[in-house]
């Protein structure tokens, strides 16, 4: 029996999934049958990229799970080396033909790119959703500097930013500005990488409500207004146990005590060519 649906979280006309299936780091036959087992069991928000090398293979998932393709929320990405006018664009026709979709839900830089003037990428973005590529348009990985530089150069809302966010790493400023622009703030890494299973506050918090810990983070996530999570597993029980997260609800306490783990240490994606994090 499949899980329900995860609610959407509304910005600027899109409705996004608030758990979705994360594929970083799957590839062939098995991210082709997490997708569908995802899709078959609940999940309607599926993310990927090129730089994840499975587009073709999350296409296969989509049209393996017998899921009509209006009732999925898919997003990928275009890479920093490619967010120049027309690169971006040829990107997003080459993810198009990989995926074997007319059109994704959301197309985001995947990294800002200081050799490649944000006006050009964002123009470029914009003329992407013009095209018909993409019916929402958004960002990832952007500090706050460059999310007020981007929303004065758009000329179409950006619907999200795509960003690391899990208890250990404060957020809360930059989730500040993304809420006053009536963003989405989507989660990747949003377990820590699994990280938190010995932690003693959220071991008291789970052993409560009889959830796993990556149960008890994630519902701390989407607990947040405008927050969506893109947990990556191709483990069947793993997938099933990501979605299974809205039949309980966390205190005030337990919130704050949770948010009380972060630092601006607690990063774990952190490659070279990072922006300067706020």
């Amino acid at each position: 029996m499949s899980l329900p649906h995860a609610p959407l979280v509304r910005a600027h006309g899109a409705a996004i999934p608030a758990i979705g299936l994360g594929t970083f780091n799957a590839h062939g036959e098995i991210c082709s049958e997490a997708v569908s087992f995802a899709l078959r069991n609940g999940y309607r928000h599926i993310d990927t990229a090129p730089r994840y090398e499975n587009e073709e293979a999350v296409g296969e998932g989509l049209r393996r799970s017998g899921v009509p393709r209006d009732q999925i929320f898919l997003t990928t990405k275009v890479w920093w080396d490619r967010i120049g006018a027309d690169d971006l664009q040829r990107s997003a026709e080459e993810s198009l033909q990989k995926l074997g979709v007319d059109q994704v839900d959301l197309l985001l830089i995947h990294w800002p790119n200081p050799a490649i003037p944000l006006a050009d990428s964002i123009a470029a973005l914009n003329d992407a959703k013009r095209r018909g590529y993409a019916k929402h348009i958004g960002v990832s990985n952007f500090t706050i500097a460059l999310l007020n530089e981007a929303w004065r150069l758009t000329q179409e809302p950006l619907v999200c930013n795509q960003c690391e966010w899990h208890p250990a790493l404060d957020q809360e400023k930059l989730r500040a500005v993304v809420r006053g622009y009536g963003m989405i703030f989507t989660a990747y890494s949003p377990v820590g990488r699994g990280v938190y299973g010995e932690n003693a506050v959220v071991s008291a918090i789970a052993k409560k409500y009889g959830k796993t810990a990556s149960q008890v983070v994630l519902r701390w996530n989407v607990q947040h207004e405008g927050s969506v999570a893109i947990p990556k597993s191709v483990t069947p029980e793993r997938i099933r146990a990501n979605l299974d997260i809205f039949d309980f609800t966390l205190s005030a306490e337990e919130m704050a005590a949770l948010s009380g783990l972060g630092s601006r240490e607690g990063r774990l994606v952190k490659p070279d060519f990072s922006p300067a994090w706020d």
